[in-house]
């Protein structure tokens, strides 16, 4: 047997460390991230581009005192589920952007429950079985990135960058993005003295935009676009500016049009907006005259949503920390007097409102998540449902043990497949408290 496919032959070949070796694995599980799990001398591996069950050949990547990272680079025995990947720069090295490309999209959706129930159980000790629903508008599990942020190279060449690493892969353009972001071309251009271009499309209307990102304090002579859409320049420290066309883009969802900044935060596949914003007003069942809060609540989305269902005579209070999104949210309320966002930290607002008596929540954080102490707040207000929207599981999981120490029941959980091809899902947990 050659040492590539002897384990002990190849650890012998590498004195100084495992990196670079290769070794012949068998796949066992899934893990969170996009990875599965294998062993190897009592350490847990975890592997990439490769699926439960599988035989493969694995080149270690990185190396830790108690586990190790690997890429499988040649499949011995392939799983049922695995297909080609549809795109070219999928693989051992190349993108990062997609992980389960190899998996068929029901393997994909199978996949990611099993990671949600998992970080479920071993962390917020809650045992659920997890389905994962299809999104609606990518039955092939491409075209539905709205926003996609690409990298330049030191050569003006955009790309993505490649898994847990700041090299970048040139590609043609990306199989995920929405066409309207394709037509921009923007891998097909050259950005002298840029960082980063995103192309942005909305998913109900036509508008496009580019937020560029340059080296230096001057914005470089940058090429035309392969189609028209309005430019934004992004600093450094955040802050973006209005260089050509509109600032904004509109957004449509429930029936109503969101204006939102080109650069600020929207969700990223075509029909994920619509379907979150359904499953939150049922999910908490808003009745008229009601007073409900959207923690970290953007462009308004799910403001918007429950506060139709309260009516005039109830109130829907907003929190956001960030000023665009603030001014956004407020002009896409601005026909419902009832619905107010103030700009603050979740925390301090909270504190703020501390006598007040809140039938409802609504929180979507960012990855980050909300926290114990947020989970503590809500409790203080003698709220009783809480919905909240999280595309992170790990942090999902470790938010619900902290509202279930503050004496809520989770009573629902819906896991949406918002991101094809990757390993991310989104959730809606559903928590009621007496």
């Amino acid at each position: 047997m050659s040492p590539a496919r002897n384990p002990n032959a190849a650890v012998r070949a590498s004195a100084s460390g495992l990196v670079g070796t290769e070794l012949e694995l068998r796949v066992e599980g899934v893990a969170h991230g996009g990875w599965c799990v294998a062993r190897h001398d009592e350490r847990v591996v975890f592997v990439r581009h490769t699926l439960p069950g599988e035989l493969v050949r694995a080149r270690i990547t990185e190396e830790a005192s108690r586990f190790l990272r690997a890429d499988a680079v040649e499949v011995l025995e392939a799983s049922p589920d695995r297909v080609e990947a549809p795109c070219p720069f999928a693989g051992p090295g190349r993108c990062g952007g997609c992980d389960w490309q190899h998996a068929s999209l029901e393997a994909q959706r199978r996949l990611k429950g099993l990671v949600v129930s998992e970080q479920l159980s071993r962390i917020a000790k809650i045992d659920r079985d997890v389905e994962v629903e299809e999104l609606p508008g990518a039955p092939d599990g491409l075209g539905w990135r709205t926003r996609v942020r690409f990298a330049v190279d030191s050569a003006g060449r955009a790309g993505l960058r490649r898994h847990r690493s700041h090299e970048i892969e040139p590609v043609d353009h990306c199989r995920i993005a929405h066409p309207r972001v394709d037509a921009l071309g923007v891998a097909e251009l050259e950005w002298p003295k840029v960082r980063e271009v995103e192309a942005v499309a909305s998913a109900g209307t036509r508008d496009t935009a580019l937020v560029v990102t340059p080296e230096g304090a001057k914005l470089p002579p940058l090429p035309e676009p392969k189609a028209s859409a309005a430019l934004l320049r992004r600093f450094r420290n955040g802050r973006v500016q209005q260089v050509r066309g509109r600032r904004h883009i509109r957004e449509n969802a429930g029936g109503r049009e969101f204006r939102v900044s080109a650069a600020g935060f929207w969700q990223v596949h075509t029909s994920a907006a619509e379907v979150l914003s359904e499953a939150v007003v049922e999910a908490l069942a808003p009745e008229p005259g009601e007073t409900g809060l959207d923690l970290y609540c953007g462009a308004g989305l799910f403001t918007a949503a429950l506060a139709e269902s309260v009516g005039s005579e109830g109130r829907v209070l907003g929190v956001e920390s960030d000023a665009e999104a603030v001014r956004d949210a407020r002009h896409n309320l601005r026909d419902m007097p009832w619905a107010r966002v103030e700009h603050a930290d979740t925390a301090a607002q909270l504190r703020e409102w501390v006598d007040m008596r809140v039938d409802f929540a609504v929180l979507d954080p960012p990855r980050a998540g909300a926290g114990p102490v947020v989970a503590r707040q809500l409790s203080e207000l003698r709220n009783r449902r809480v919905a909240y929207v999280s595309c992170d599981p790990a942090t999902l999981a470790r938010d619900l043990a902290a509202f279930v120490e503050e004496g809520y029941e989770l009573t629902g959980l819906r896991a949406f497949d918002s991101f094809p091809m990757t390993h991310h899902v989104e959730c809606l947990a559903v928590l009621r408290r007496d």
